[in-house]
């Protein structure tokens, strides 16, 4: 076939007359060009500005944000030479979105009982996309796990968000947890809000088993992945000792829910009035760097004949609203029992924060809500996050319980 002629050269002005044209080229893109006269001894140079725009079904329409091209045509020669001189990055800035400029694409999976906070951290961040897992069971009671369109997912940034809620979920999750990072993804995070096991962390008789060293061991086999070793991110481990629990083959990440407490703080209309309280030496040590700019209550357990009672070791609480401060709470006992003994000594309102909301057997009824400021019959507020997704079902809409959920630091930590 016969090459088709080459469009000719565009005429050039009349010494003596302006002249605006339109060149046209056979991409979609159109140049609207305003010719300027240059002259010089030997030849004529033909300066020209074009404005970039772009076809919406057919139409023509400039742009909000134009591109300025330059066109240079040299004449005196033969043929005619046309310089075509893209936009200067000053002529036209890329638009800047801080919120996207580094984020990283995400495939997060999720445990079925974690189903509402995955759909929070993905609403966080376009980047976050949610994948399914068929979660389905042989007639023997054995999981019969499946991963929907595998392949999907090579080369890609991965994670697994995991509720290890009761010991006959952690295999299949566990399982979930070990395929993963095998079907060639670039990374692996595995997010376990709550570590079940943390507070078996010592032995104090021989024969002891420290159940949250077996756990770590569990996670510290999850294959490595293209990128490297798995990313283990959990919020407020019981003891931080136990991140050496954890071998090489994963990185553990500890986040905490401080944050969010402080944050929902200073929203209340008290907020000058808010003085901390550890119900032991042991909330102190974990918690107290990240609350020391509030006046600061220690309580600690004694023994009294065959009885334990709490007792305040430090601090004034009177007259102020004090928030009592843990990493998780079961049965609630040392809660109700911290919040009696500040209500004694005159505290005007008592709250509580824990990150972990477990309460098994519905503890969680024996809290009640003080709504007349009467801190020895109940809580003001019991702050829990959304780390044990059982819980916030049954306390949804139940005061004195508010949920503040961990969606924006998750999705913070996938960003890591």
């Amino acid at each position: 076939m016969a090459a088709s002629p080459s469009p000719p050269p565009p005429s050039l002005p009349h010494p003596n007359k302006p002249l605006i044209r339109t060149i046209t080229t056979t991409t979609a893109a159109l140049f609207h060009s305003s010719l300027h006269r240059r002259r010089s001894l030997s030849r004529r140079r033909v300066h020209i500005q074009c404005e970039h725009g772009s076809f919406d079904n057919g139409a023509h329409h400039l742009q909000p944000q134009q591109q300025q091209w330059t066109v240079d045509c040299v004449t005196g020669s033969d043929p005619i030479h046309i310089i075509i001189k893209p936009p200067s990055s000053k002529a036209s800035p890329m638009p800047m979105n801080s919120g996207l400029k580094n984020s990283k694409k995400v495939c997060l999976f999720y445990a079925a009982e974690m189903e509402a906070l995955a759909q929070r951290i993905a609403a966080q961040s376009d980047a976050i996309e949610l994948r399914s897992i068929s979660w389905r069971k042989f007639e023997d009671g054995f999981p019969n796990l499946s991963i929907p369109n595998a392949h999907g997912i090579r080369g890609e940034h991965v994670a697994f968000l995991a509720s290890f809620s009761s010991p006959g979920v952690i295999f299949e999750q566990l399982s979930v947890s070990y395929a993963l990072p095998k079907l060639f993804t670039s990374s692996f995070t595995l997010v376990l809000p709550f570590f079940p096991t943390g507070t078996s962390e010592r032995m104090e008789d021989e024969g002891d088993i420290a159940t949250a060293f077996t756990l770590a061991r569990f996670l510290s086999n999850i294959p490595i992945s293209r990128g490297g070793p798995t990313s283990v991110v959990i919020y407020d481990i019981h003891a931080l000792q136990e991140r050496f629990y954890f071998d090489d083959n994963v990185l553990p990440c500890f986040e905490s829910g401080i944050p969010l407490l402080k944050s929902r703080l200073q929203q209340l209309p008290d907020s000058e009035n808010i003085s901390i309280a550890f119900p032991d030496d042991g909330a102190w040590k974990r918690f107290h760097k990240q609350l020391q700019h509030f006046p600061v209550i220690i309580c600690a357990k004694v023994r009294e004949g065959d009885q334990r009672i709490v007792r305040i070791k430090e601090g004034d609480p009177k007259g102020r609203h004090v928030v009592i401060v843990d990493d998780l709470v079961q049965s609630g006992g040392t809660l109700i029992e911290c919040q009696k003994v500040l209500a004694e000594h005159g505290a005007k309102k008592v709250s509580a924060y824990v990150t972990h909301g477990v309460f098994p057997k519905r503890s969680w009824e024996r809290f009640k809500h003080d709504t007349g400021g009467r801190p020895d019959s109940g809580l003001t507020y019991f702050w829990i996050t959304d780390s044990c997704p059982l819980t916030v079902k049954e306390v949804k809409n139940k005061p004195p319980f508010e949920v503040l959920s961990l969606a924006s630091s998750i999705a913070a930590a996938l960003q890591i």
